[in-house]
């Protein structure tokens, strides 16, 4: 009978111990998918990885940057390829998520801090993303931004 409670624990033991190994991961709301998508896109951004961010838009994307000027798929990749600032630190914050059945809205500013004729400068931006459920996932189709910071002079 000694022998038997002794392996009955061990299996108890093991078992315990092995169950937090294979309980799934906790799934993921639509929100916390659509703030990574955008931490997602920042990081590519900065690596210059122009395919990870072809695969965010859709081929119908349309983006309004911080000077009013308006651009499409094409261009916003373009924009990544020939990116050549130094960024020393970066920040995304504050982030508003609202969804819609599949379109989904989100806000969020973003600060960088690189330099600048020599000179640590912060830049801030505020965006608003556009994003729509296309074939099981989230795909951005409008972005704009709007600078808060003033120019370097």
């Amino acid at each position: 009978m000694t022998w038997r409670l002794v392996i009955c624990c061990a299996v108890a033991v093991t078992a315990s111990a092995a169950a937090p190994a294979s309980q799934p991961r906790p799934v993921l709301s639509d929100q916390d998918i659509l703030i990574q998508l955008e931490r997602d896109w920042h990081a590519a951004f900065l690596r210059r990885d122009v395919e990870a961010i072809a695969n965010l838009l859709a081929d119908d994307f349309i983006v309004t940057f911080g000077d009013g000027t308006r651009g499409d798929k094409a261009k916003e990749l373009a924009l990544v390829a020939e990116f050549d600032q130094q960024v020393d630190s970066s920040a995304q914050e504050d982030f508003i998520v609202k969804i819609h059945r599949d379109t989904a809205v989100v806000w969020f500013t973003q600060r960088m801090v690189g330099p600048v004729k020599g000179k640590p400068t912060e830049v801030a931006y505020r965006f608003i993303d556009v994003w729509v459920m296309r074939d099981g996932r989230w795909q951005c189709i409008a972005s704009q931004s709007t600078r808060l910071t003033a120019p370097p002079g």
